[in-house]
């Protein structure tokens, strides 16, 4: 038995990381500790010290495990690994996980490749990015291979090699294929140096070469070269303003601020490459401890910078991050050069922090907006029905309805809405069993004493362990008026359930007008949002139940037929409609036809072509 006072005092004093444990055996937190003895007996000391986050989270630990290393360093390095693998409920956690793509050059190879790639690894090669705008740099990539058909293939290409067939970039002059020999390795490596001369962002002697062709084609009168020159000098001007290389010697750095509110945070990055910026991107972090600043820098640096391919040398931050040293050797340690974590306080460096924290705070404004709209639409469309019907909270509401053709195939349907959003993984589906002719009011008997009987069969369950059954709606919704809610209340009353039943009630044109409840109708205003919540919880039961009435109906009239034929089961069945398209293909097949299908035999084919021939002579 895992007594945690006891394990506490087990603790060394050395660094590492901990890992929180529920009753469930799941981790709940991860975290890392320059002395584990100190770091962890925090958690279990004086409760006032704590953020309200972690105080909500110390009652749910049921033991806790912890794992030692050589420094503080390693320790953050493992932290972060554990939190992406593990996703802990109560660490913060950053919701985008974006990868910026790069073009390479493979210049330790003879005949270098030009490619895009999202992984910048510790090699040899070049790398010019990254790239914020994906479109941009696919653009970029195209035009290269137009302007100096560089080969983009993974082959193994060198002078002395054996020559290969060119591939289809070489025959729609893309690539001068070097794989065949056809241009030499001195002639293909100043091709090279006018990629990396473009992708520096040198394209002036370029745009005057192409310019001088452009005109010299013009005045021979070949009107389509020059105009095809015109369009590659447009496209250099276009892609020119979206890229840049990542060269070490040059001012790169990457400016990062954050707007919070409650437990969420707007994380904004801006990238400058070449003393200017080229791209800009901002990152979601739910579930942060507190608004401090200098926790939710921390949390995003780690995470954000374990995924990335690239680390700048230098990372300006409105605030200082928790722990800025520790980050800083393991940022320099990842990247191989010294990487610098600035706090910037006067100066153009701290106005473009200022112009990335109002930019982070916009972006927030605008979620917020949008989460507002969606409340409105959901959780407060929800209140407005408790409200209309005088109950205190409605969060789950099932709605209930019965499909069938004049009593043929009855079925049922029960959709579920929690906190006013449609939970269709709660929803179910009924085959009538007990009435066969069209009596809405039976089967609607049916669909309810199965579902909470059901109910009563979990009723000692956790809740983690409950299905959907197993949860009681504070609402039950029953498509039509006064009939269909006795029926409900008589089957609740049955099985000693006391739950809330409405009725909607529909006009002329089967659109709801009020509700029925307690043996009265209640009108509902029209342009609210809870009457739009109930037209979406409605036409959502009636769409269910229909679907799978129509799923029913297929199937049984596909098989129906081959049900009725002597020796004929479901495998052989199958193999039957495996083979035909239909019930007429396969009436029309000779015995012999039938035999080869693969699972039936002579018998079975006599049977079945005996079925359909005497049946028609009959």
């Amino acid at each position: 038995m895992f007594v945690i006072e006891d394990e506490l005092k087990k603790l060394p004093a050395k660094p590492g990381v901990y890992l929180m444990h529920d009753s469930h055996d799941e981790i709940i937190y991860v975290g890392k500790a320059k002395i584990l003895k100190n770091r962890v007996r925090q958690y279990f000391q004086d409760p006032a010290r704590l953020t309200p986050k972690i105080k909500k989270m110390v009652p749910q630990i049921a033991w806790f495990e912890y794992i030692v290393v050589d420094s503080e360093t390693e320790a953050l390095v493992l932290e972060c690994n554990l939190i992406k693998e593990h996703r802990p409920k109560y660490n913060a956690m950053l919701k985008d996980d974006k990868m910026y793509p790069y073009i390479k050059i493979t210049v330790s190879e003879e005949f270098p490749r030009v490619y895009i790639t999202r992984r910048m690894a510790r090699d040899r090669e070049k790398y010019y990015g990254p790239y914020a705008n994906a479109g941009a740099c696919r653009e970029t990539m195209e035009l290269l291979r137009k302007l100096y058909k560089i080969r983009s293939c993974s082959r193994n290409i060198s002078e002395s090699g054996e020559k290969t067939r060119p591939c289809l970039y070489h025959d729609i002059d893309q690539c001068y294929a070097p794989c065949n020999g056809e241009i030499s390795k001195e002639d293909y490596g100043k091709i090279i140096e006018g990629v990396e001369k473009f992708l520096n962002g040198d394209t002036s002697s370029l745009i005057k070469q192409l310019t001088a062709e452009m005109q010299k084609a013009s005045e021979e009168m070949r009107f389509e070269d020059a105009a095809e020159y015109r369009d590659k000098i447009n496209s250099i001007n276009a892609v020119a303003q979206e890229q840049k290389a990542t060269d070490f010697k040059t001012e790169e750095r990457d400016i990062i601020a954050y707007y919070a509110e409650g437990e969420q945070a707007v994380v904004q990055v801006f990238f400058m490459r070449g003393g200017r910026m080229i791209g800009r991107e901002h990152y979601y972090l739910r579930g942060i401890e507190s608004t401090d600043g200098r926790f939710i820098l921390n949390d995003f640096i780690k995470q954000y910078y374990s995924g990335t391919p690239y680390i700048p040398s230098e990372i300006l931050t409105e605030k200082e991050p928790w722990d800025s040293e520790v980050i800083a050797d393991w940022l320099t340690q990842r990247k191989g050069h010294k990487v610098k974590l600035i706090t910037p306080k006067i100066g153009s460096k701290e106005r473009m922090i200022e112009l990335a924290k109002e930019n982070a705070k916009i972006v927030f404004r605008q979620d917020m907006d949008k989460l507002t709209r969606e409340a409105n639409r959901t959780v407060l469309a929800a209140k407005e029905i408790s409200d209309l019907i005088g109950l205190e909270k409605v969060v789950r509401m099932e709605s209930y309805d019965i499909s069938n053709i004049s009593g043929f195939l009855n079925v049922g349907s029960m959709v579920v809405c929690e906190n006013g959003k449609m939970k269709k993984n709660d929803y179910r589906k009924f085959r009538i069993r007990s009435v066969s002719g069209p009596d809405d009011y039976a089967c609607m008997k049916e669909v309810l004493l199965r579902r909470f009987t059901h109910a009563e069969k979990e009723a000692g369950l956790e809740a983690e362990d409950k299905t959907s059954f197993g949860r009681l709606p504070d609402l039950i919704l029953m498509d039509g008026g006064k009939g269909q809610v006795n029926v409900a209340k008589e089957v609740l009353s049955e099985l000693g359930v006391d739950i809330p039943v409405c009725g909607m009630v529909k006009d002329d044109r089967h659109r709801t007008r009020g509700l029925y409840f307690n043996n009265r109708e209640i009108p509902i205003d029209i342009h609210g949002e809870g009457f739009k919540l109930l037209t979406r919880i409605q036409d959502e039961t009636h769409r269910f139940a229909i679907e799978y009435h129509k799923s029913l109906r297929n199937k049984n009239q596909v098989h129906s037929v081959l049900d009725d034929i002597p020796g004929i089961g479901p495998a052989r069945r199958k193999a039957l409609m495996k083979a035909y398209r239909s019930i007429e293909d396969i009436k029309k097949a000779t015995e012999e036809e039938l035999a080869a299908i693969e699972g039936m035999n002579s018998l079975a084919a006599r049977a079945v072509y005996g079925f359909f021939h005497e049946k028609a002579q009959s």
